[in-house]
């Protein structure tokens, strides 16, 4: 993973970024496919930012229900708003949906003033802070997506972000069914027959995880 393409470490030099994983206390750690990253309830000071495979975001309720929330492509960071917050024990737990590699780095090396003053350090929590705007835009477009009342609908309002996402109408998702299923709250057999449908009714095409819209 070349950190320079990251949205955390844009527009910082290799030899920059280099400097700041010392000031950073940054640590590489690797997680078998299934393993938990960071559980719900555990309080951290940590940011992660995933260098290779997939995390994937989700909540439990009292009842063993489990909402996916969202997920860690490479080069994502997670966890910045539980680490922002000293002692705040997490609401989320976070989970390796495949092998996968994170990065972990100390929020408070990234918010507290560099002794030498560095202008890469500003540009860092300057970063930081872009990232989080980031985040609040992604749940509000979960929000929107888990608005409609039909399964088709919510399917559709999620089909047209990764159009939009990828400019294209052939689209991988990076969720498998029963992941879709809780990102959108839905029923996984009832999705399941709504996609069905759809292919039936030639709204659209799909492989697996390779969606086509036809429109």
């Amino acid at each position: 993973m070349n950190l320079t393409h990251t949205q955390l470490f844009r527009g910082l030099k290799e030899s920059e970024i280099t400097s700041l994983l010392g000031c950073l206390n940054a640590a590489e750690r690797s997680f078998h496919k299934g393993e938990v990253i960071l559980s719900e309830g555990s309080v951290t000071e940590n940011i992660g930012i995933v260098l290779s495979g997939m995390a994937v975001i989700s909540c439990n309720d009292i009842w063993g229900n489990t909402s996916i929330l969202g997920n860690a492509a490479p080069g994502t960071v997670f966890a910045e708003v539980y680490a922002c917050i000293p002692g705040q024990p997490m609401l989320v737990t976070v989970s390796a949906a495949e092998d996968t590699s994170v990065l972990f780095m100390n929020v408070g090396r990234i918010m507290a003033v560099c002794t030498h003053a560095c202008p890469f350090h500003t540009k860092l929590t300057r970063n930081l802070l872009t990232v989080c705007a980031h985040k609040s835009l992604q749940l509000s477009q979960r929000i929107q997506h888990t608005s409609s009342k039909s399964i088709r609908g919510r399917l559709m309002s999620y089909f047209s972000e990764c159009v939009k996402r990828s400019g294209s109408n052939s689209f991988l998702i990076p969720y498998n069914r029963q992941q879709l299923a809780d990102y959108l709250n839905v029923d996984r057999s009832a999705m399941c027959n709504e996609l069905s449908k759809m292919q039936k009714d030639g709204v659209i095409e799909y492989e697996r995880n390779r969606i086509r819209l036809k429109v």
